[in-house]
């Protein structure tokens, strides 16, 4: 519940003025609507039957009794200047930031957030977060990567990329990988295909079938892939693919032929 403002005083004069800005058919709708909140507030009616009365918010009956009781009349004809533009930060401020972020840490944390930088460098935290945006600086953010120990690695890179590249004539080049484990899952009913203006649907919720092992194959000339899905992982079903890989070029070279 909000306590009943008082009474707006006004002297006769500046009732006068504010009657004539509501009928005069010159004054803008604005300047009309906040005359007839100060004249209401000065007949004691409440702020919030000012703003049901008048189809506006509470907040702004606050704003324009404010203005009134430190203006005046002349303070309803106004616009107090609002503010402008974010300030440019400048170039030192941004280099300070960038290199704080990427060359330091805090002390006792695994990285800098907008507060504590903010706090360290004496910045707001919305300064640090523009600096940050601008330079896609995201330190709460880890990627992991993995450095072989094999001392003849780089060899080996190349070799196989530049099989990739550059293939022998008339060889087939297929890039083979294997992943395990991989869920089956069936959702509990159909989808609901794609339609204009309705994107395809699917229940939330799934059956469980257990677990699959894919092999597939990538031919790096056409982008062809043979791929299969088998119940366990192991060297036979590895061999059994490559079988497979090995009948299908053959029939291949049969109906070309």
């Amino acid at each position: 519940m909000f306590t009943p403002a008082a009474r707006l005083p006004l002297d006769e004069g500046q009732e006068k003025q504010l009657r004539a800005l509501v009928i005069s058919g010159k004054t803008p709708q604005k300047i009309a609507l906040r005359a007839r909140i100060v004249l209401l507030a000065g007949e004691g009616v409440a702020n919030h039957a000012i703003a049901g009365r008048l189809g506006t918010s509470r907040p702004t009956v606050l704003l324009w009794r404010q203005r009134f009781e430190r203006s005046g009349v002349s303070g309803l004809l106004k616009e107090e200047s609002r503010p402008g533009r974010k300030k440019a930060i400048s170039p030192e401020i941004i280099k300070r930031v960038v290199e704080t972020t990427m060359r330091t840490k805090p002390r006792g944390a695994t990285h800098w957030s907008t507060r504590t930088l903010g706090k360290a460098l004496k910045l707001s935290r919305m300064t640090v977060q523009r600096i940050w945006k601008q330079h896609g600086l995201q330190p709460h953010r880890v990627e992991k990567f993995k450095l072989s120990r094999d001392p003849h690695f780089v060899e080996k890179l190349r070799d196989v990329v530049g099989l990739y590249l550059d293939p022998p004539d008339k060889a087939l080049v297929l890039s083979v990988d294997e992943k395990s484990q991989i869920q089956a899952l069936d959702r509990t009913a159909p989808l609901l295909p794609l339609q204009p203006g309705i994107p395809e649907r699917q229940t939330h919720d799934y059956k469980r079938h257990g677990t699959t092992n894919l092999y597939a194959a990538l031919s790096m000339l056409d982008g062809s892939v043979i791929g299969e899905c088998l119940p366990r992982h192991r060297s036979q079903e590895f061999i059994r693919f490559l079988k497979r890989i090995v009948r299908r070029q053959l029939d291949l070279r049969v109906d070309d032929n």
